[in-house]
């Protein structure tokens, strides 16, 4: 367990905000974890839990003690003809994970490839891209209670798992730390999804058949085209979510806007793609100061350099104001507004 005092959290945010930390302690181990809640500096004065920082935005200099979760591993667990079961540890990142689970052939992570962030805050926010969820490979993980000092094991059914949401952004919330996340992988009947977003087109484009390699190099390829690399333009990726509504509503605000993506989801509703609403609304590639939504993705959020986390969170909300304004829909973040 290693500790600082007023330390920048430039380099554990993917915006680059130099925000400062009273203090920040860097956790290095579960045993640190259980000596962290009993240090009086520790966890009675934590304010806040640090993962990957790629799902945050800092708009103030953050008081109290910051934790940083800094543990890593990977274990094979239980293995099956059919099935894997990795467990990861919560420090561990999710892309290189993503790709440590192709390279052995594995399936059901592939579609997530090149999503910024640690693995246990994946849970968090139950991430998805391209037709695939966490949810959709998930085990079990392992939960520190802050109050009870134990650890408990959690299946899918504990996490309520929802559109980027879980009960760890609200009845959890605050209450522990996640340890480790075990998948259940595929060795074999992949059951590849390829429908969802340019997937197909980026096979074809390569003359290759999809497999969990081919699929993962294709989102790898696909993002890369897209979204800004957080280590050259500060950004959280995609800022905003993507609005599910009633398909009345769609039906109706699809005749006054032909060409409005829609996504039909399991429990009736249509989501739309709040970076479409975004780029017609007139603010893709558009720069206020040192802020703006990126030229090739609108829903991605930039820092160009410079800025502070309110800037940023201001510029967000002239994009809220202005899609309401034109569609009569309400952008909610995706990313954690902290400060």
């Amino acid at each position: 367990m290693i500790w600082e005092s007023n330390a920048s959290l430039a380099p554990y945010n993917t915006f680059g905000i130099d925000a400062k930390a009273e203090r920040l302690v860097h956790l290095e181990s579960e045993a640190d974890v259980a000596a962290y809640a009993l240090h009086p500096d520790g966890l009675a004065k934590q304010t806040l839990l640090l993962s990957g920082g790629s799902n945050m935005l800092l708009c103030a200099d953050v008081p109290g003690t910051t934790a940083r979760i800094a543990w890593t591993g990977r274990t094979v667990v239980r293995e099956t003809e059919d099935h894997v079961w990795l467990e990861v540890a919560a420090g561990e990142s999710w892309h290189e994970t993503v790709r440590f689970s192709v390279q052995a052939h594995w399936g059901g992570l592939q579609n997530l490839s090149l999503i910024p962030g640690l693995v246990g805050a994946a849970p968090v926010q139950n991430i998805g891209a391209y037709g695939v969820e966490l949810a959709d490979s998930f085990d079990s993980l392992r939960f520190f209670d802050w109050t009870r000092q134990e650890i408990r094991t959690m299946d899918a059914a504990d996490c309520g798992f929802g559109y980027r949401d879980s009960v760890f952004k609200k009845q959890l919330k605050g209450k522990g730390v996640i340890l480790s996340v075990t998948f259940r992988l595929t060795k074999r009947d992949h059951r590849l999804q390829t429908s969802y977003g340019a997937i197909q087109d980026a096979l074809a484009s390569a003359g290759v058949a999809p497999s969990v390699e081919s699929i993962s190099d294709a989102v790898m390829a696909i993002r890369q085209s897209k979204l800004p690399d957080p280590k050259v333009l500060g950004n959280s990726g995609s800022f905003f979510k993507n609005p599910a509504l009633p398909a009345q509503e769609v039906t109706a605000l699809a005749e006054l806007h032909p060409g409005l993506p829609q996504y039909p989801q399991a429990d009736g509703t249509i989501k739309v793609a709040a970076g479409w609403l975004i780029e017609h609304a007139g603010w893709k590639g558009k720069r206020v100061g040192n802020v703006g939504m990126h030229a090739q993705q609108a829903l991605v959020l930039v820092n160009y350099g410079g800025a502070s986390g309110p800037e940023l969170w201001e510029h967000a909300q002239r994009v809220q104001a202005s899609v309401f304004e034109q569609f009569g829909i309400q952008l909610e973040p995706e990313v954690n507004l902290i400060g």
